[in-house]
C-alpha cells in the first residue's frame, strides 16, 4: 500500500496541525458509508457518534498539549470477538443477539483507548472466528483486495478488521489468531499481520475460541505499526524500531510440511522474496523439521479448538445451534468427542514438541515460509462444503505450525502490485517478539524487489 498513510505519519500530520482527528474519522466514517464499497460487509455496527465526540476530544487534549500519545485521535477498528462497553459482543454469530451489553471494555480495547486511539466500529468476522476463509452467512461476507469483480474471499477469521484497513475505513485494526486468524487476512488483503506470543497480551473480554492458542494481535498498514500497536496491546513502552540489515539474517525455511501443495503463484512469489533475501546478503537455509509431522496427528480429533470451544459453547450451541453457521457448529462439535485423556495428551505433546522446536530453531534468527499455501479463492467456489473444507485447511496450514509452538509470528505482503496477494511469515519461538519485529522492518521493502 504505497501512498496509504501509517501510524507515524498520521500522527505527524497531527502533531502538526495538517490534519484533525475530527477529519480522520470523517473520512473513515464516508468509506464505509459507501453504498460502493465494501463498509456494510466490513463492519457490523459502526460507532459515529461515540467516535466523533472521542476525535473531538483528542483535538482538544492535543491544543492543550494533553494527548495521552503520539497516536491519540487515530481512528482503528475492533473485531466483534471484543467487548465494548454498552455494546453487545456477537463475535459473528446471531446466537449472541440477546446477550446483555457489556459492562466494560475488553482490555485490549481499554489499552487502546488509554492511548487515545478512536475506535470507529465493530468489524465483521467468521462466526466465532473458527474458520481462516472468511466467510460469514449471518453479516455478509465482505470481498478482499484481489480481483473484487469476481469476488476472492478477505481470509479469515478477522476478515473486517482486514478490509477495514485495506480500504481506508480504519488505520489499524484489533484482530485474534488462533490458527492465523490475524496473518491469513493480512496475506489475503496485502497488509500486515502479527500474532504475538501469547502470553504478552490479556485475553479478558474476548469471545474464546481456544485459550490455549488465542493471541491478541494487530494488522495494519506496516510493520512499525504493527509494533507500536503490539506495544500498546503488551502494556509496553512503544519504543522506536530499529530495522536489521538484511545482511547476515540467519533465516530457516522449513522443508517439511510448510512448501507442501503450494498454490504456483505462492510458491514464485515465495522463491523470488527468498532470492532477494539472499542477494541482499541474507543467509538462508532449508531446514527439515521433522517435529512438524506430530502436529496432524496431535489435531487429528479437533485439537484444542474444538476441546476448548466445545467447553464454552456446549450449552450455548444445544439452545440455540439452528442458527450457528454448519460449518462452524460442526467443528465445534468435534470437542464433544474428546475424552479428558485425549486432552491432557494433547497438553502433554504440545509441551514436548515446543522444546524440541525451539531447540530445532535456536540457531536461527527466525523462521520463513509462507504465510498461506492458497491465493484466495472465489467466494462463489466455496459453496460447495468439501471445497471450502479443503480451502480452509490449505489457508490455515502454516500458520497453526505456528500457533502450536507457541511461536509469534508476522505476514509481510511478498507479491508485486497487481499479483494476486501473497503472504511471507517470518516466525520465532515465543517471546523472541522484538526481533521479529526488527527482522521484517528490515526485509518489508527487499522481499517485494
Amino acid at each position: 500500500m504505497p501512498n496509504a498513510p501509517t501510524l507515524a505519519t498520521l500522527a505527524d500530520d497531527l502533531e502538526s496541525g495538517r490534519t484533525t482527528s475530527r477529519s480522520l474519522v470523517e473520512a473513515c466514517i464516508a468509506r464505509i458509508a459507501d453504498p460502493a464499497g465494501e463498509g456494510q460487509r466490513a463492519f457490523i455496527h459502526v460507532d459515529k457518534d461515540a467516535a466523533l465526540t472521542t476525535a473531538d476530544a483528542m483535538d482538544a487534549l492535543r491544543k492543550a498539549k494533553a494527548a495521552p500519545s503520539r497516536y491519540a485521535g487515530i481512528p482503528i477498528s475492533i473485531k466483534d470477538l471484543f467487548d465494548i462497553r454498552g455494546q453487545t459482543t456477537r463475535a459473528g454469530s446471531r446466537a449472541l443477539d440477546d446477550s446483555d451489553p457489556a459492562e466494560h471494555d475488553a482490555a485490549a480495547v481499554a489499552r487502546l483507548r488509554k492511548a487515545g486511539f478512536v475506535v470507529i466500529g465493530r468489524t465483521n468476522m467468521t462466526e466465532f472466528a473458527y474458520s481462516g476463509i472468511g466467510i460469514n452467512p449471518h453479516y455478509g461476507t465482505p470481498k478482499g483486495a484481489w480481483n473484487r469483480d469476481e469476488g476472492h474471499v478477505p481470509g479469515g477469521s478477522s476478515s473486517g478488521a482486514a478490509v477495514s484497513v485495506l480500504d481506508g475505513m480504519a488505520h489499524g485494526a484489533l484482530g485474534t489468531d488462533t490458527g492465523g486468524s490475524c496473518r491469513i487476512p493480512a496475506a489475503y488483503n496485502g497488509i500486515v499481520g502479527y500474532k504475538p506470543t501469547q502470553r504478552r497480551v490479556p485475553l479478558d473480554g474476548s469471545v474464546p475460541l481456544s485459550f490455549s492458542l488465542d493471541s491478541i494481535g494487530p494488522l495494519a498498514r506496516s510493520v512499525s505499526c504493527c509494533a507500536i500497536l503490539d506495544a500498546v496491546l503488551a502494556g509496553e513502552p512503544i519504543t522506536a524500531l530499529k530495522p536489521r540489515p538484511v545482511k547476515g539474517m540467519r533465516l530457516a525455511v522449513p522443508t517439511t510440511i510448510a512448501l507442501d501443495d503450494l498454490d504456483a503463484e505462492v510458491s514464485a512469489t515465495f522463491e523470488r522474496a527468498l532470492k532477494s533475501l539472499a542477494d541482499h546478503g541474507a543467509l538462508i537455509e532449508r531446514v527439515e523439521m521433522s517435529e512438524f509431522h506430530d502436529i496432524g496427528p496431535m489435531n487429528a480429533k479437533g485439537g484444542f479448538a474444538a476441546s476448548e470451544s466445545y467447553a464454552w459453547h456446549r450449552y450455548l450451541i444445544t439452545a440455540k445451534g439452528d442458527v450457528y453457521d454448519p460449518r462452524v457448529a460442526v467443528r465445534i462439535m468435534r470437542g464433544e468427542a474428546q475424552s479428558a485423556a485425549d486432552y491432557i495428551d494433547l497438553l502433554n505433546e504440545r509441551r514436548s514438541l515446543i522444546a524440541r522446536v525451539n531447540a530445532r530453531i535456536a540457531p536461527y534468527d527466525a523462521l520463513v515460509l509462507p504465510t498461506t499455501a492458497n491465493t484466495p479463492p472465489k467466494i462463489a467456489d466455496l459453496a460447495d462444503d468439501k471445497a471450502f473444507t479443503t480451502q480452509n485447511l490449505r489457508a490455515l496450514r502454516n500458520c497453526t505450525l505456528i500457533n502450536m509452538i507457541d511461536g509469534c509470528a508476522i505476514s509481510l505482503p511478498a507479491h508485486r502490485e497487481s499479483e494476486v496477494p501473497v503472504g511471507l511469515m517470518l516466525a520465532g519461538a515465543g517471546g523472541s517478539d522484538r526481533r521479529i519485529f526488527e527482522l521484517a522492518a528490515g526485509m518489508e521493502a527487499v522481499i517485494r524487489v
